[in-house]
């Protein structure tokens, strides 16, 4: 069952990069980042009572308390530099570069959660490293100037190295509790951080002045988040984390395929190769 969660985490993760791009054209991407927050932590609660999890919270422990937390502050600072890059760069480039924290991920499970070492891990990595490099190269007659000076790119960076860290840190705060409630908490913890830097930023003010549009896309952005969390979760609490995340990551496939639909962001053959080598690195994990 864990695989069907992984890929249903995939599905959900892949329409959320599609409905937060839409609601961060003119919204600050802080403040769309500390609103959609609110809806996932909304939509995270409401499934813990639904499954009835909730009073087994005064069993979890303060070791599974501490690696949620910090899987909280990880999974804040992804979101964060995600939506930020995603504001300045195409979506296509952006989700390339997000998603191959797989590869680092590979290597902070063999390092920290002591999951096998095998070769056909070391071909994986370097496909959807190559793959991910091919993706992001300009096309011909590309102009900077059209991706704001390419800074999108380090936001795209730090948001996978924080992505690589929550996997290893969710790992490990899940074990030994319900993950829907471990979900729920860590989401608390992302809540406070997101709300914490958008008022240390100033950037409070700039909620009033929302977009309805766009509030509409960030909200929907929120569930489609919280869907693609509860999935996740309880795959990493049934399955290995090597194996779980890449089939996370295959939300890329969902992404790029919507991205053309809704913004015409087309893929070039280099593109496309550099696409294929992701996927095919990512699906070769499920053999290990």
């Amino acid at each position: 069952m864990w695989i069907a969660f992984a890929f249903g985490s995939a599905l959900f993760a892949g329409l959320t990069s599609i409905l937060a791009k839409l609601g961060i054209k003119k919204t600050d991407s802080t403040v769309a980042t500390a609103i959609r927050t609110i809806v996932v932590l909304i939509f995270s609660w409401l499934m813990v009572l639904i499954v009835g999890s909730g009073p087994t919270i005064v069993d979890v422990s303060a070791h599974t308390l501490l690696f949620l937390a910090l899987s909280g502050f990880a999974t804040g600072a992804s979101w964060l530099c995600y939506f930020r890059a995603l504001q300045l760069g195409p979506v296509n480039k952006v989700v390339p570069i997000d998603k191959s924290s797989t590869a680092l991920t590979i290597v902070l499970a063999l390092i920290f959660l002591g999951e096998g070492f095998s070769w056909v891990k070391v071909a994986a990595v370097i496909s959807i490293l190559g793959g991910t490099y091919a993706m992001i190269q300009k096309r011909e007659g590309e102009q900077a100037s059209s991706e704001r000076g390419r800074s999108w790119i380090v936001w795209a960076i730090f948001s996978a190295i924080f992505a690589s860290m929550t996997a290893i840190l969710g790992k490990v705060g899940i074990s030994g509790i319900d993950s829907t409630l471990g979900t729920a908490i860590r989401t608390i913890v992302v809540l406070i951080m997101a709300w914490i830097v958008l008022l240390v930023t100033g950037k409070g003010p700039l909620i009033k002045g929302t977009d309805k549009r766009e509030l509409f896309f960030i909200c929907l952005s929120g569930l489609a988040t919280g869907g693609s969390w509860l999935c996740y979760y309880k795959a990493l609490h049934l399955g290995p984390a090597s194996v779980v995340v890449p089939i996370d990551k295959l939300s890329i496939l969902v992404t790029i395929a919507f991205s053309y639909l809704v913004f015409g962001e087309k893929l070039n053959r280099r593109s496309a190769l550099g696409l294929f080598f992701i996927v095919a690195g990512t699906l070769s994990l499920l053999l290990v």
